[in-house]
């Protein structure tokens, strides 16, 4: 036994470490871009929406410092929705810092409807490590897709979460 123990999602927020990540993840741009074929305009750090709800639009421009509040009041709002979609759920910092850069990325619909959210209110953590790797598309391209220059970003991503959901295990 290795002493460690899974705390309440309700509990827990994004660590140093993990917004660290998901800026370093999600780069910087200070004018909106469509960062994938198919996707949304981003700005920021991967911001698709502001704190009002309205979308990004081409155009739009971001200094470095309201990029950065900006990413951290989306993410507060992503805790929030993301802890209540594991109602009773457990886990370790390691795991929730993963789960909640999936929602930052793929946002908090298509985490509710995943295979990790049911894997995880099952309680199998090892199956919703697993399932990371499901999500592999980018505008109908599989992204793991030997030499794609598309987005191969996308699955690099995702083989990087499930390395580290793996090693909390």
């Amino acid at each position: 036994m290795n002493g460690r123990q899974r705390i309440s999602v309700a509990l827990l927020s994004v660590s140093f470490a993990g917004f660290g990540a998901w800026t370093t993840n999600e780069g910087f741009t200070d004018r909106a871009v469509i960062p994938t074929k198919g996707d949304v305009p981003t700005i920021g750090h991967g911001s698709t929406r502001y704190e009002d709800g309205a979308p990004v639009r081409m155009g739009d421009t971001i200094t470095p410092h309201r990029a950065e509040l900006l990413a951290r009041n989306l993410m507060t709002k992503d805790e929030k929705q993301f802890a209540a979609s594991l109602p009773g759920v457990k886990l370790y910092q390691a795991e929730f810092d993963v789960y909640l850069d999936f929602v930052g990325q793929y946002g908090i619909g298509s985490w509710g409807k995943s295979s990790m959210r049911r894997e995880l209110m099952a309680g199998n953590y090892v199956q919703a490590c697993a399932a990371l790797l499901k999500y592999r598309f980018a505008a109908g391209y599989d992204c793991s897709t030997p030499s794609n220059k598309r987005c191969l970003g996308v699955w690099t991503r995702q083989l990087d979460r499930n390395t580290k959901c793996m090693a909390a295990q």
